[in-house]
């Protein structure tokens, strides 16, 4: 039964590989799968090194092909994937769907965690539900999807010395352990702990400020470094930020933000990179570009034309 059911997810993510989304019977059991395995997680699981970490994809799925070519593959390199999966980019069915068939074919090899656009509220206006909409003729999909998204874990850590949330801290979180405490299992909420791991960036002022974005806070320097000593973190590595370079350190390395999707929306011109964490914990970024476009009249491209809307307050 066990290798029929990896064979069948081997054929399944072949297929995705080759940007053939899944059925949508394909798509419940998978989200039923994966809830079995991510119920028994923690909320900040530890991840063992060596491990490559990545940051937001952003529906960006040749890009993810890119990252992979480049990374290389699942099981041969592990994986710790920030979250934003979906929204922004065309191919969010894809791209959640390939890192979740990654995470129930090897769930010892790949983490996959929560991002501030893993939420129904944030997938109904950037693009996700519109999508599912579109490929599946239903909201049923994403009503999976979006389901299985409230058992993702809230940030990890690498052998217990990098902490890696999506967006950064809370000022109501000191400790790693008060962060096990929190009830993870809902919707993203508009205020507090779980909120702020979402959401939170880096900034150049010293303490928690109020956050342009409308949720979260920003933190400066002094906090990276105290939550850093409480908890015996050498750095915090997020994601949540366009960075032009593929990754920026901030607050005197106390912080470096990675971000994973190249020509993000297709318009920005950055570079997109991933970390990599060898087994004596050094750390090595590396860039990429965006995937060569395969144009023609065949090709699942999609020719982009209106912009993504920017943040709301």
């Amino acid at each position: 039964h066990d290798a029929a059911f990896k064979s069948d997810l081997d054929r399944q993510i072949a297929s995705v590989m080759d940007c053939n989304p899944l059925l949508e019977d394909e798509v419940i059991r998978l989200c039923e799968k994966t809830k079995e395995i991510l119920q028994n997680d923690p909320n900040i699981p530890n991840v063992s090194a060596p491990v490559t970490v990545v940051g937001d994809i952003h529906g960006q799925f040749y890009d993810l092909l890119e990252l992979f070519r480049i990374g290389g593959r699942a099981p041969d390199t592990n994986y710790l994937f920030m979250g934003d999966y979906v929204d922004r980019g065309y191919y969010s069915v894809e791209c959640v769907t390939l890192v979740v068939l990654l995470k129930l074919r090897y769930p010892h090899r790949v983490t996959i965690l929560r991002g501030n656009h893993e939420s129904r509220q944030i997938t109904q206006v950037y693009g996700f539900y519109d999508e599912c909409v579109r490929k599946y003729g239903s909201p049923k999909v994403w009503q999976q999807f979006t389901d299985l998204f409230d058992y993702l874990p809230l940030a990890a850590t690498i052998d217990r010395q990098l902490f890696c949330p999506h967006g950064g801290l809370s000022p109501s979180l000191d400790t790693v352990a008060q962060m096990q405490q929190l009830e993870r299992f809902q919707e993203i909420p508009h205020e507090g702990p779980i909120c702020d791991l979402m959401w939170s960036d880096p900034d150049d002022r010293v303490g928690w400020g109020i956050s342009p974005r409308g949720a979260g806070y920003t933190f400066g320097q002094d906090v990276s470094e105290q939550f850093n000593q409480t908890n015996g973190f050498e750095f915090i590595v997020r994601a949540h930020q366009l960075v032009m370079e593929g990754y920026n350190w901030s607050h005197e390395n106390a912080v470096v933000t990675l971000f994973s999707a190249p020509n993000y929306c297709y318009r920005c011109g950055n570079q997109a990179a991933i970390m990599e964490v060898d087994e004596h914990m050094h750390t090595k970024f590396i860039q990429f570009d965006p995937a060569p476009r395969r144009g023609g009249p065949n090709s699942k491209e999609v020719s982009v034309t209106r912009q993504a809307p920017d943040y709301f307050l």
